[in-house]
């Protein structure tokens, strides 16, 4: 049992960091790096002198080597109905192997380790040649504008060169290291308002409905083959999440349709290219229409190099299994990170309970992955 990281987790699990509340996680962790030689910059940004909590902490080697930075997010999801789970998800409890607290999974397992074999690495190699940095959040969990993307910001303005990132996300499906996320799709949102005339539904001559009006553009939309991704990432989807129109009374047609929809891009596609393509095809259908547009992220890839090449290394000497690469999923703040980092991958522990009622991590799984990371240090700035 690795007993560093598990009490570094422990402490991590009792701070109810609820996004955007950092809780003080982030202080202690730059309690933990500062003795090690790190210079710690605390990064408040946000509406009232900063709501969200950043972290931004360095170690410079003694050589020309690299920099490998730590990334990752101290805030978890709301908890659920308390009365669900069955033990307080802010007081970490041991049961069959597991601890179970919101947060031991998605993060804070990926972050003790990444403190710990920090600590070990330069216990061991302390004239070590490359840079090692933490660029830690609060705001992953929520809307994502006033963490990794500011501190991102702020260290372009700095000149800082990143070389390699890992975001500490929970990656692994079945047994630990046997996934490796090393790029995400895009993600590009909008609310289409459709706009109608609203009347009385016995004189449909005198109103005209958006919603008869919209379904054989959105039935064209929804059948459209957008691009057909390539050997990195799947095709281009297109999804509608929320529609709403009317007043609530059955006998009045509605004098507007609004639809929220979500692109999951590849790089096949540009969020320029979809935008274009979208208000195309709606105003050939003759429809009165407004998009709101939303961009969250452009889709990154981290090709076999030497990043991926030590970690996967790492992994196999540690568990023996031979890692799959993968960009499925969701967003990360690896997309944020990757407009200034060339090399960005994702590894963490295994993902079935994050954001679930009872989430847990396997007690057995801490030490292998501090290990690995350890391993990452050592094939990279050492």
């Amino acid at each position: 049992m690795d007993h560093a990281t598990l009490a570094l987790l422990e402490q991590l699990i009792s701070r109810r960091s609820i996004t955007p509340d950092d809780a003080g996680c982030q202080a202690l962790i730059a309690a933990r790096l500062a003795p090690l030689g790190f210079e710690c910059h605390h990064l408040p940004f946000g509406p009232e002198g900063g709501t969200v909590d950043n972290l931004w902490a360095m170690r410079r080697g003694s050589g020309a080597g690299p920099t490998l930075v730590f990334a990752g997010h101290t805030d978890v999801v709301p908890t659920g109905p308390l009365a669900q789970w069955r033990s307080d998800p802010f007081v970490p409890t041991h049961r069959d192997g597991r601890l179970y607290g919101r947060g031991a999974a998605d993060m804070k397992a990926s972050l003790a380790a990444m403190v710990v074999a920090t600590e070990e690495f330069i216990a061991a190699r302390p004239g070590h040649a490359g840079s090692i940095a933490f660029l830690l959040t609060s705001d992953e969990e929520g809307p994502s504008v006033d963490g990794t993307v500011k501190v991102c910001e702020w260290l372009k303005l700095r000149g800082e060169r990143l070389d390699a990132c890992i975001v500490g996300e929970p990656t692994s499906v079945q047994h630990l290291g046997d996934m490796v996320k090393n790029g995400r799709r895009g993600s590009l949102s909008g609310r289409l308002t459709i706009k109608g005339i609203q009347g009385h539904i016995a004189y449909p001559d005198l109103a005209r409905n958006p919603i008869h009006q919209a379904l054989p553009a959105l039935a064209e939309l929804a059948a459209i083959r957008w691009d057909e991704g390539n050997d990195h990432f799947p095709p281009t989807s297109w999804q509608v999440s929320n529609a709403h129109a009317g007043t609530g009374a059955t006998n009045v047609i509605p004098g507007d349709f609004v639809l929220d929809f979500n692109f999951r891009f590849s790089t096949e596609s540009t969020p320029e290219g979809l935008q274009a393509r979208v208000e195309s095809l709606l105003a050939r259908h003759g429809l009165d229409f407004h998009i709101a547009w939303s961009l969250s992220g452009r889709p990154f890839l981290t090709r076999p190099g030497r990043l991926l090449d030590a970690l996967a290394a790492a992994i196999h000497a540690v568990t023996g299994v031979h890692t799959e690469l993968s960009t499925s999923g969701g967003t990360s703040d690896g997309r944020f990170i990757a407009s200034i980092c060339p090399e960005v991958v994702e590894f963490g522990p295994l993902n079935a309970s994050i954001h679930k009622i009872d989430e847990h991590t396997a007690v057995a799984d801490l030490g292998p992955l501090k290990e690995v990371y350890r391993r990452t240090l050592e094939g990279l700035v050492a």
